[in-house]
């Protein structure tokens, strides 16, 4: 597997990125800050999967924050009650279900992505307050809050989670007839069709798996808060929708992947932490990050207009 032109980019971009930071706040370079910021990029690119997968097949999964709050209440609520294991899986199947209606109303009824990942929204957050009562569940089990909080030789678990995880999604994009099939309904989906995909069966399988990855980062998320509250994840589709598209992944399908994720994940870690160094006031940082995605994606408009003159 080799790194695309616009993955290279990327990378040097965020090399840049911490160069600057390094020198303008010599704690950036820190061995505890970089660490928050892999931390920080970590959740992220956690978070971010679900969605660059619906828009490498040119969807998008608005029900990603919602899910991850209905998921990560149920599971909460079981986890307090003693049953680790079956938290855990119904929490998983929770984000699978949600998916796999997404998928259905997506790939077999012809619903704009839009339409039914934003009606599921709205569905799984009501789930999520009706099955909490609007409050906060807390106090979990040690063994779960070490997916949050835990560390493996000093480097917090979620580096090594989401290092994990990307390595899995970049096997199944790159090296897998799934992964093949991905792409080419993203690109195309009337040539996908032709060339004997089965374009509904993939979507299916790609709003199944964000929800999967969902409900896996919520697990992620709720340990280190170790609460969980029917409001989360309001901001996440945002963030992973930042992530992904700083990351290289289009939104007209067929062009990204999870390494650009997880670089655009880093990218934006890596500023909120600059920033926030620097003493930047938050409603300044929302204006600097959302002028770097529309930066990031005006240059990659640029760069294939002048490849295809």
């Amino acid at each position: 597997m080799t790194l695309s032109r616009t993955e290279l980019t990327r990378i040097a971009v965020l090399f840049v990125l911490c160069a600057i930071l390094w020198w303008l706040v010599p704690h950036f370079g820190t061995f505890y800050n970089l660490r928050n910021v892999l931390r920080l990029g970590s959740l992220l690119a956690l978070l971010s999967f679900g969605m660059t997968f619906s828009l490498l097949v040119g969807g998008i999964d608005l029900s990603i924050g919602a899910v991850i709050a209905l998921s990560g209440c149920v599971t909460a609520g079981l986890i307090t009650q003693g049953h680790f294991a079956e938290g855990v899986i119904i929490g998983v199947l929770i984000g699978a279900s949600c998916g796999l209606l997404n998928g259905v109303l997506i790939g077999y009824l012809g619903l704009p992505p839009f339409v039914a990942t934003y009606g599921m929204m709205r569905i799984a957050r009501g789930l999520a307050f009706s099955y909490t009562g609007g409050y906060c569940i807390y106090g979990f089990d040690p063994g779960f809050r070490w997916l949050g909080t835990g560390f493996i030789a000093g480097i917090p678990a979620p580096i090594f989670i989401a290092l994990g995880m990307a390595v899995l999604l970049c096997f199944i994009a790159y090296r897998t007839v799934l992964g093949k099939e991905i792409y080419a309904v993203g690109a195309n989906r009337v040539t996908a069709k032709y060339t004997g995909i089965n374009v509904k069966k993939t979507l299916l399988i790609v709003y199944v798996m964000s929800g999967v990855l969902s409900a896996f980062a919520g697990f992620i998320y709720i340990a280190r808060l170790n609460a969980a509250e029917p409001i989360i994840g309001e901001f996440f589709v945002l963030d992973a929708v930042a992530a992904t598209v700083i990351g290289g992944t289009s939104f007209a399908g067929g062009e990204g992947g999870p390494i650009g994720t997880v670089i655009g994940a880093l990218i934006i870690a890596v500023l909120q932490n600059g920033l926030n160094l620097m003493g930047v006031p938050p409603q300044w940082q929302l204006v600097l990050i959302g002028s770097v995605i529309i930066l990031a994606v005006t240059v990659d408009m640029v760069a294939k207009k002048v490849e295809g003159f």
